[in-house]
């Protein structure tokens, strides 16, 4: 077989020994590579197990929770909004969610078991805050709040601080009451991971005067032909789902608990929390398509979902060095690479994220590549998607043109 343009065949079957080599000796239950060059595939594989305990086997159409990867198409759906003059980023996040007019911010006091200083925000939060990650908003576990996010449903009470999924109550009744509780840190003087893009998919029903789930199936996901993306699996498609495991201090894996730090509720909960930040679930083609349009200015195969100025706001550090001092920064919606060198193999103006199921993407514009790993590790304890992009770099017989 001949290899993909730019690629060595057998450089490649690397990756298949690694990741074979990560199932056989139980570090992960299964895998699913992606890796698109000029759009086309240059390399797919599934590997091990979906549910190993149920003995059915990884396929390229298994589908994963995406958790943190669903902030970037959030983030696509507000800016899908800017661009029809529904809203701006300047906008307070108070014009649609009332609470934050009066937001608070809890000043950490360091001496054992003191309270926080509960201090007004210096200025109000705005859109640009949310995608950017800078508006000092956390997932709420931190010390000096976890108690009170606690009593609020939040924090602590919602699995690791990011899953609402089994919540009886509709996104933005929920941010409502975040707008209740004390911040991390002041507005635009932090670079702080939270519950950021949860806040943005309220504001983008409010502006869309939709659910989440409605706005981005017609606005995104429907063009684009993901139809594997979504908040909740119908229940006639559980056996696609991959089941969730945990990797123990001996770095093997073992079957996830059921509930909210395990398997979740994604086929069978009430199905009314469309978590922006965290609540979709996908497969790796489906991603990739999302990926891919991204890559291509905002078009793919005749549908424009954003407009390219749009796509290079999302793909550009606009926190400076917030978010890294080592060159990565954070546009709006993508962390970014800012020189080559500090992600990896990445070329300069690479960006990506991950999720907390240890799912992970990258997508480089030089190198014209979009690169996904799927498994379902929770928590994030395997290196195996530190290892994936360099596996996929180290296999490129080009010399990067941004070194």
């Amino acid at each position: 077989m001949s290899a993909p343009a730019g690629f060595s065949t057998e450089r490649l079957a690397r990756i298949d020994a690694v990741l074979q080599q990560y199932v056989d000796e139980n570090r992960l239950a299964g895998a699913v590579a992606l890796v698109l060059r000029d759009g086309q595939p240059a390399y797919e594989k599934a590997v091990g197990w979906s549910d190993k305990e149920a003995g059915r086997k990884m396929a390229p159409a298994t589908i994963f929770r995406i958790a943190s990867q669903t902030k970037a198409i959030t983030s696509a759906a507000i800016l899908v909004l800017l661009e029809e003059g529904k809203l701006t980023l300047t906008d307070p996040v108070s014009r649609y969610i009332p609470s934050f007019a009066s937001s608070k911010v809890a000043v950490r006091n360091d001496a054992p078991d003191a309270a926080p200083e509960i201090v007004p925000a210096k200025r109000p939060i705005t859109i640009r805050d949310l995608l950017t990650h800078t508006a000092g908003i956390s997932y709420g576990t931190d010390r000096q709040v976890a108690a009170l996010y606690e009593a609020k449903g939040l924090g602590p009470a919602a699995g690791f601080g990011w899953f609402t999924a089994d919540k009886d109550e509709p996104i933005c009744d929920t941010m409502e009451r975040l707008g209740t509780l004390p911040f991390v840190a002041q507005p635009g003087e932090a670079w702080v991971y939270g519950y950021n893009t949860d806040i943005l998919g309220c504001i983008v029903e409010r502006a869309s005067g939709t659910t989440l789930d409605a706005f981005v199936r017609s606005r995104i996901t429907g063009p684009l032909g993901m139809k594997d993306t979504q908040f909740f699996l119908p229940p006639d498609q559980r056996d696609r789902l991959a089941a969730v495991y945990t990797i123990g201090a001996d770095g093997k894996i073992a079957r996830a608990p059921d509930g909210p730090r395990g398997q979740g509720t994604y086929v069978d909960g009430p199905r009314r929390s469309f978590a922006g930040g965290a609540g979709l679930l996908s497969t790796a083609r489906d991603y990739a398509r999302f990926l891919e349009m991204v890559r291509n200015g905002g078009a793919l195969d005749g549908v424009r979902i954003l407009a390219p100025r749009t796509v290079a706001l999302m793909t550009t550090n606009q926190v400076g060095t917030l978010h890294s001092q080592t060159g990565l920064g954070f546009g709006l919606g993508f962390e970014t690479t800012d020189r080559y060198g500090a992600n990896g193999l990445d070329s300069q103006g690479a960006f990506g994220w991950s999720g907390a199921y240890s799912t992970m993407y990258r997508v480089d514009p030089e190198a014209r590549l979009v690169v996904v790993l799927m498994i379902q590790v929770l928590p994030n304890a395997t290196d195996i998607g530190r290892k994936f992009p360099t596996l996929v770099y180290q296999a490129l017989t080009e010399s990067p043109k941004s070194h």
